[in-house]
C-alpha cells in the first residue's frame, strides 16, 4: 500500500481491525498521509476508547470476533449519529455492507482496496463530520449571534472575509456598493449592514430599480404633492423620505435609466429631496446601500451608467462571492435550509445519501444561494424522488449547463456516480440497479463496462 498525498485537513481516525498485520499496515499508511490514528483490535476496545479518543471517523472491519463491525456501527449510532463509520469488507459481504449503509454507515470499501479510492472515501467522511459539526454550531449559535453572523452563514474563508468587512462597514457613516452575481444574497447583506449599524432603529426601505415602471419612477423615489400630475389626489412621501433616519437599499442599480440617475445623484449629493410638484427641499438623514450584478466601473466607461453616480455610490465596495467559490458551504447551507423547511411544516428532516452530497458539492449553482435554497426546500417537502433523486436532478441541471471540451468527462463522472449509488441501493445487483435507473439490464451492463465499473464497486 503506497501513501497518498495528505488531505488539506488531516483527521482523527479510529481504526478497528482484528488482524494485527492488516491493522498495522493501515495505521502506518494513514499516519504517513498525515492523519492522527487510534487503533483498536476489536469492537469492544473501540467502544471503550471512543469518549477519550473523540475520533472524526471510524474505519472498521465487518467480520471480527465478539462485537462485529455491524454491532459496533449500531452502538456508535446510538451514541453519536453524526460520527461517520466506514466499513471494510470482503467482496462476498457487499450486500451486508450495503444494508449497513442503509442503517447508517457512511460508506464501505472492499478488500483488497485501492489506496486512492480509500483516500477519497476518508476525505469525504471527514468533510461530512466537520460540516455536521459546523451545522450544529450554526443552529446553536444563531440565537446569540449578531446580525452579521446570524445572516451571513458559511464557514468558508470567502464568507469569513465578507463578515469581517461587513462588521467594519456597518459602523461607518459611508454609503456602500454591494457587488455580486444573482442569488448571492446582496439583499440579505444589505439588511445585515443596516441591522448592525447605528441606524438599526430606523427604517430599512428596499427598492428594486428594475421593477419600477418608468412613468412612476420619480414619484416612487421622490414622492409628490397633491395634484402634481393626473391621478395624484393626495401628497405622498417617496422612498427616500420613507427611509429617513435609516437606510435605503437600491437593488439592481444598474437598471436605473440614465435620466433618472441624474436626479438621484443630486439627491445623494445634497442629501435633500424635492417632491414632484413642490419647490420645497426636504433634508434627508439616511444611508444608501446600492447593489449590482454588473461591473459599474466598466458600464460607466462605456456610457451605460453615469460615472459621477458610480463614484458617489461607491463610498465602499463589498463583494459577495458566488457559491462555487465558497468551498464546502453549499452542503452546509443545503442541510440548514432543508432542516428549517422541514421543521416549518412539521415534517421529518430528510437525510442526504452519499450520492446526493457529492452532487451538491459538484453542482455549479449558477443561481447561487437562491437556487440552492429553492432546491433544499423542494427536497425537504418531499418533492424530489427518493433513492438518488436529488443527485439525478442536479446531474440533469449540470449536464444542461456544461459546455466546452470538458463536457464529456463531466457527464461520465456524473453517470458513474449515479450508477454506483443505484448499485449500492440495490445490494450490488445489476438488474435491480437497472430497474431503479429506468434502464434495460443490457444497457446498464454496457455502460458499466464502458465506465470501468463492477457490481463490487457499489457505493464507491
Amino acid at each position: 500500500m503506497s501513501p497518498n498525498p495528505a488531505p488539506p485537513q488531516p483527521g482523527r481516525i479510529l481504526v478497528v481491525e482484528d488482524d494485527r498485520m492488516v491493522r498495522r499496515a493501515l495505521v502506518e499508511w494513514l499516519g504517513i498521509a498525515g492523519h492522527h490514528v487510534i487503533e483498536a483490535e476489536d469492537g469492544a476496545s473501540a467502544l471503550a476508547q471512543l469518549p477519550q479518543a473523540s475520533p472524526e471517523l471510524v474505519l472498521s472491519d465487518i467480520r471480527m470476533p465478539g462485537l462485529s463491525g455491524l454491532d459496533l456501527l449500531a452502538r456508535i449510532r446510538a451514541v453519536d449519529s453524526d460520527l461517520p463509520v466506514v466499513l471494510v469488507t470482503g467482496h462476498g459481504d457487499v450486500p451486508m455492507a450495503v444494508a449497513a449503509m442503509q442503517g447508517g454507515a457512511h460508506d464501505f470499501v472492499t478488500k483488497p482496496y485501492d489506496p486512492d479510492h480509500l483516500a477519497a472515501i476518508i476525505a469525504r467522511a471527514l468533510t461530512f463530520r466537520r460540516l455536521r459539526a459546523e451545522l450544529a454550531a450554526l443552529r446553536s449559535g444563531a440565537a446569540g449571534a449578531g446580525p452579521i453572523e446570524a445572516r451571513l452563514l458559511g464557514p468558508s474563508r470567502a464568507m469569513e472575509q465578507v463578515r469581517r468587512q461587513a462588521l467594519k462597514l456597518a459602523a461607518l457613516p459611508v454609503d456602500v456598493l454591494l457587488i455580486g452575481e444573482t442569488g448571492t444574497g446582496k439583499d440579505v447583506l444589505a439588511e445585515a449592514l443596516h441591522a448592525a449599524s447605528p441606524r438599526a432603529r430606523g427604517p430599512f426601505v428596499a427598492l428594486n430599480c428594475a421593477a419600477i415602471p418608468a412613468d412612476l419612477a420619480e414619484s416612487e423615489l421622490f414622492g409628490h404633492e397633491d395634484g402634481a400630475f393626473t391621478g395624484a389626489r393626495a401628497a405622498r412621501a417617496g422612498k427616500f423620505e420613507a427611509a429617513q433616519g435609516g437606510t435605503i437599499f437600491l437593488d439592481e442599480i444598474e437598471s436605473m435609466p440614465l435620466a433618472l440617475q441624474v436626479k438621484v445623484l443630486r439627491v445623494l449629493q445634497e442629501r435633500q429631496v424635492e417632491r414632484l410638484g413642490s419647490n420645497k427641499p426636504r433634508p434627508l438623514d439616511l444611508r444608501v446601500i446600492a447593489a449590482t450584478k454588473a461591473d459599474l466601473r466598466k458600464a460607466s466607461e462605456d456610457g451605460r451608467f453615469r460615472a459621477d453616480l458610480f463614484y458617489r455610490l461607491n463610498g465602499a465596495e463589498l463583494h459577495l462571492p458566488p457559491l462555487r467559490a465558497r468551498d464546502q458551504d453549499a452542503l452546509l447551507l443545503f442541510e440548514l435550509f432543508a432542516s428549517r423547511a422541514a421543521r416549518s411544516q412539521n415534517l421529518p428532516v430528510p437525510q442526504l445519501a452519499l450520492a446526493d452530497r457529492e452532487a451538491i458539492l459538484a453542482h455549479a449553482w449558477p443561481g447561487n444561494v437562491r437556487e440552492l435554497k429553492a432546491v433544499a426546500e423542494r427536497f425537504a417537502y418531499g418533492l424530489v424522488e427518493p433513492q438518488g433523486g436529488l443527485a439525478r436532478l442536479l446531474a440533469g441541471a449540470h449536464a444542461a449547463e456544461a459546455g466546452g471540451a470538458g463536457l464529456i468527462s463531466r457527464l461520465e463522472e456524473y453517470e458513474r456516480m449515479l450508477i454506483r449509488a443505484a448499485l449500492a441501493e440495490s445490494g450490488g445487483t445489476v438488474s435491480a440497479a437497472a430497474e431503479r435507473l429506468g434502464l434495460p439490464r443490457r444497457t446498464l451492463s454496457d455502460r458499466m463496462a464502458r465506465l470501468g465499473l463492477t457490481p463490487g464497486e457499489a457505493g464507491g
